[in-house]
């Protein structure tokens, strides 16, 4: 079988490599775009992934979405025209399920997130399968057209794309950063995203507190690289092994939704910030005690965490269940 995987985000690359790794040990052959957005390039590069470069992201309005959709779908047409593809997936690309429609390729979609109303309108319709959290209550996902097509999966998706990993300490080298000493990592929020469009204050207050320390902030933008750069944090350049750093961490705050679930699968303490509505499984996770929410920046104190902390079980799940997930519409046509 002829597989497409789109690539519109950095944490796709994450979310969908062991997924093509699974699908690829099982004679399939796969061949993967990707958009010039965020740290997606250069994260493909890091891993020795293949693809092809087809358009960038357009930037946060309303209009400029719609034109990117339009025009990055018809270039992923051009581009798979004539490629006799048997299915099409992504995560959360709303290119690739317009793209397969027009050229009649079936079509899954994935995401964990189901407030993103405007993407989700589009994906839910046109794709044959939509695989989701077990978490989110299909009644949530009635609204967008999902009713009959919905593939559940237990836990979180970081629980699967991380199973075969391991912490590398060669980031912390690579970073400037002391294995001695507390070391704090912030993500700020997705300020193109849709579904944020609040200012958030206390992270600001946490900026403030952790300055001068080992606090590294990846910033999701060049425009928060550039504002953030000597401020008093260590702002990676380039992509970096994120999840090792997150391993070796010992506070998180962030405001989106992949790294805090990331830190909460390796165990490491996670504060979020997000002030948009709240998905179901951020609702469970802190439910559970898995996943605090930071309402004041005093609450953050950065401490090395007992070497024994880091030993805590993980849940390890296998990503080739994704993967016969995501390839039912084929199975079926």
């Amino acid at each position: 079988m002829r597989v497409w995987v789109d690539l519109t985000n950095s944490p796709h690359v994450l979310v969908l490599r062991p997924i093509v790794e699974s699908l690829r040990a099982q004679g399939h052959e796969v061949q993967i775009t990707a958009r010039d957005f965020a740290q997606t390039l250069g994260l493909l590069q890091r891993f020795e992934i293949e693809h092809a470069v087809v358009g960038r992201h357009r930037g946060g309005r309303l209009a400029a979405k719609g034109l990117g959709l339009l025009s990055r779908s018809a270039a992923l047409a051009r581009w798979a025209r004539g490629r006799r593809l048997d299915l099409a997936l992504g995560h959360g690309s709303n290119d690739v399920t317009v793209a397969a429609r027009l050229l009649g390729i079936p079509c899954s979609t994935m995401f964990d997130y189901e407030w993103a109303k405007v993407q989700h309108t589009v994906n839910c319709r046109l794709a044959q399968t939509v695989v989701v959290p077990a978490a989110i209550p299909a009644e949530r996902l009635a609204r967008y057209g999902a009713t009959g097509k919905i593939a559940a999966y237990e836990g979180l998706k970081e629980e699967y794309y991380l199973a075969d990993f391991e912490p590398d300490p060669a980031v912390l080298d690579e970073l400037g950063l002391s294995a001695a000493a507390p070391i704090a990592v912030i993500r700020t929020p997705p300020a193109v995203s849709l579904y944020h469009r609040f200012e958030n204050d206390v992270l600001g207050g946490v900026l403030d507190r952790l300055r001068g320390t080992q606090t590294v902030v990846l910033p999701r933008t060049a425009q928060q690289r550039h504002e953030l750069r000597g401020g008093g944090f260590v702002v990676p350049e380039q992509a970096i092994d994120a999840q090792s750093l997150i391993a070796y961490a010992d506070l998180v705050v962030s405001a989106g939704g992949t790294m805090n679930r990331e830190a909460v699968a390796l165990g490491t303490p996670v504060w979020t910030t997000f002030q948009g509505r709240l998905g179901a499984v951020d609702e469970a996770l802190i439910a559970d005690g898995r996943l605090r929410v930071l309402e004041r920046a005093e609450d953050v104190v950065l401490a090395k965490r007992p070497p024994g902390a880091r030993a805590q079980d993980r849940i390890r799940r296998d990503p080739a269940v994704l993967a016969a997930l995501l390839t039912r519409p084929a199975a079926v046509g």
